[in-house]
């Protein structure tokens, strides 16, 4: 909806031309079968979309003078939606009539492939922002507006979801900045320069000698809502060392992250079973720092095409392969490694972690007013 202003306020004679507003895949699903639509969970980003009751906002639509014409349908994400068009066919070589699903966002398909369909179920993604999402059978909100509640892709479901803007950023950042030497060490032995990194992370204990990390390079915005929050390195002494900062920037962000259980269990949003996702969860090192960190057996599944896995079992479900999203889930959803948590470095983090969450309101105090 702010995109939509902005043009609207300085882009007058574009906004006069516009006939139909979509989102980029729904675009997609435009060129390759003609049919204007979307799924409520994607849609529950744009700011006109109804949460609770699944249908766009009247309300919404008429504060913002916005024409309910240029949006369009909306379908749960398993629903046939749309049929591959003749000119789609000619396009793209898919069979003309070929159905076409909803579909999703890329988190809420990230959990459906992930096999978070259901109230206890929640997924810690590290990419190059975190998120952590929980799915519910209810619409839960924050009164303080940490977390997003949006609609889930399974129908009658909905998720809460907390966002740490630079988790696997921190890592590539401090790569690109300050591992240039392990970076063409690793191209000359075809070797992963994060496996380097982290391979002189594991030699440092929990808790990194008092070394912490704020993952804040691009502000931040579960739980601070501060676009103005700054990273930084927290304890520094002439004894830490490059494996020192790699650790504090693998607590740092779990520690982010548990912001986000944090409120969770604030709010009452029950976490029977973690699964990890994205590069996070490709790092042994970083796996067993997140089960520490939550204090939690973390799941590890078979499958790590993410969003793209649950967008082909919201089709399956839609095509009649499966009944519904769980059906699915229990069919094509399948753990590979568990990771207990370690008990004495949990303690210790767990210590840390308290300390981690002073540190924000001690540096917010030192901008200039």
């Amino acid at each position: 909806l702010t995109k939509l202003l902005w043009v609207r306020e300085h882009e007058p004679e574009n906004w006069s031309r516009v006939r139909s507003v979509m989102l980029p895949k729904d675009y997609a699903r435009f060129q390759l079968t003609g049919e204007r639509a979307t799924d409520v969970a994607d849609a529950s980003g744009t700011l006109l979309l109804d949460v609770a009751n699944r249908k766009w906002s009247g309300e919404m639509l008429a504060a913002a003078g916005i024409d309910r014409e240029l949006l369009p349908s909306l379908h749960e994400s398993p629903e046939i939606c749309a049929r591959v068009s003749a000119t789609g066919a000619e396009k793209t070589g898919l069979r003309a009539g070929t159905p076409v699903v909803a579909g999703a966002g890329d988190q809420a398909a990230g959990a459906i492939g992930m096999g978070i369909v259901a109230a206890g179920a929640v997924s810690a993604t590290i990419g190059s922002s975190g998120v952590v999402f929980a799915a519910t059978d209810k619409p839960s909100l924050d009164p303080r507006g940490r977390l997003h509640t949006f609609c889930h892709a399974v129908p009658d479901c909905w998720h809460v979801m907390g966002v740490t803007q630079a988790a696997g950023l921190s890592l590539r950042w401090f790569r690109d900045e300050f591992a240039r030497d392990l970076k063409r060490a690793a191209s000359e032995t075809n070797q992963d320069v994060y496996d380097l990194l982290t391979a002189e992370a594991a030699s440092i204990p929990a808790g990194c000698d008092g070394l912490f990390w704020t993952p804040y390079l691009m502000g931040e915005r579960t739980p601070h809502l501060d676009a103005d929050a700054r990273a930084a390195f927290v304890g520094l002494s002439a004894a830490h060392t490059r494996g020192h900062l790699v650790r504090a920037i693998l607590e740092g962000v779990a520690f982010s992250l548990k912001d986000t259980f944090s409120i969770f269990a604030e709010m009452g949003v029950p976490v029977r079973s973690i699964r990890l996702g994205g590069g996070g969860a490709r790092s042994k090192l970083w796996r067993q720092i997140q089960a520490d960190v939550y204090g939690h057996e973390v799941e590890i599944l078979e499958a790590e095409e993410g969003a793209a896995y649950g967008a082909a079992i919201l089709a399956g479900v839609g095509a009649g392969t499966w009944k519904s999203a769980d059906e699915a889930c229990e069919a094509a959803v399948r753990v590979k490694d568990r990771v207990e948590p370690n008990k004495s470095a949990a303690k210790i983090l767990d210590r840390n972690y308290a300390r981690y969450r002073k540190i924000y309101p001690a540096l917010k105090s030192l901008e200039a007013n």
